[in-house]
């Protein structure tokens, strides 16, 4: 299932919960429990489950990462994210064909190739 397949609009059924996922990598969410719990399917199979907390603490390094099929896919989401506001720098070829964004809620994505 993808986003355009659902009838409700991804914030009705996510309500309080980032749309950074459903907009940027085609995660559905499956389940919520008003703004303090999310569960994230996409069409993979990978389940992200997200939660409120008063002080959450994440390490230096933690992040979470999506990969892309090629180079263009990677452009093209690092694009849309500046144009939505964030503050994302162009990807790099690194250990990957990368960039990083700090996502609502305090933890970094890393989008490769």
């Amino acid at each position: 299932m993808n986003e355009t397949q659902s009838p409700q609009s991804y914030g009705d059924r996510c309500s309080g919960c980032s749309k950074v996922f459903g907009t940027y990598f085609n995660m559905v969410c499956v389940g919520s429990r008003e703004d303090s719990f999310a569960a994230k399917f996409d069409d993979d199979g990978f389940v992200l489950t997200l939660m409120k907390g008063s002080e959450v603490h994440y390490p230096k390094t933690f992040h979470i990462g999506f990969p892309q099929a090629n180079e263009e896919q990677v452009d093209k989401i690092n694009q849309q994210l500046k144009e939505d506001g964030y503050d994302v720098k162009p990807p790099q070829h690194a250990h990957s064909y990368t960039f990083y964004v700090k996502a609502p809620g305090g933890f970094t994505i890393e989008v490769l190739c």
